[in-house]
């Protein structure tokens, strides 16, 4: 089986994912790499879930889905729900909000945002989020450089209860989050 007819066929079906068609001159992404990952489909309700400090995160994309360029998330979160003002020093952060209100700060900015708003949370800016009104709320978060997938993977093995925050901290410091 030539490489074109296994991404095709072979590792589609052992995969279980969709592939794209390649043309003849296609190049893959990643400018060192002659691997060209599959496309990849993740339907609704399914991918790795975490519960991070009360945060019901969903991985949807990762590096690995990616060529390490994004890690793709979404949260369902009830009222009241937040994670507190942090800095990364490794990734920008985009957020789309799909139902609910969420109150953002950014830097010094602080806004409530609705179904279909979009922030942008640029690598050193301090920034949170908190679920705001009656009704929970949902959104997707893409983080470029991927890697912060391995951080929510550690917190979601965290024990039920409060959390460690001392733990909490560790565990965020090795991917360059800090708690402002």
């Amino acid at each position: 089986m030539n490489r074109k007819s296994f991404l095709r066929t072979g590792l589609a079906a052992t995969a279980g994912l969709a592939t794209t068609t390649l043309s003849a001159g296609h190049r893959p992404l990643h400018p060192e790499s002659d691997v060209i990952l599959p496309a990849k489909v993740v339907a609704s309700g399914k991918g790795a879930f975490h519960k991070v400090l009360g945060s019901e995160v969903t991985l949807k994309l990762t590096g690995a889905d990616t060529y390490g360029f994004l890690t793709m998330l979404e949260d369902h979160n009830a009222p009241g729900v937040g994670i507190p003002l942090h800095v990364h020093t490794r990734e920008d952060e985009v957020f789309r909000v799909l139902e609910g209100q969420v109150e953002f700060v950014l830097g010094e900015e602080t806004m409530v945002l609705g179904a279909g708003d979009v922030a942008f949370a640029p690598r050193n800016i301090p920034h949170s989020w908190r679920v705001v009104g009656d009704k929970p709320a949902r959104s997707i978060m893409l983080a470029n450089p991927s890697g912060i997938e391995f951080m929510f993977e550690e917190l979601g093995k965290l024990t039920g209860g409060p959390p460690d925050l001392s733990k909490v901290a560790e565990i965020c410091g090795r991917y360059g989050i800090s708690f402002v």
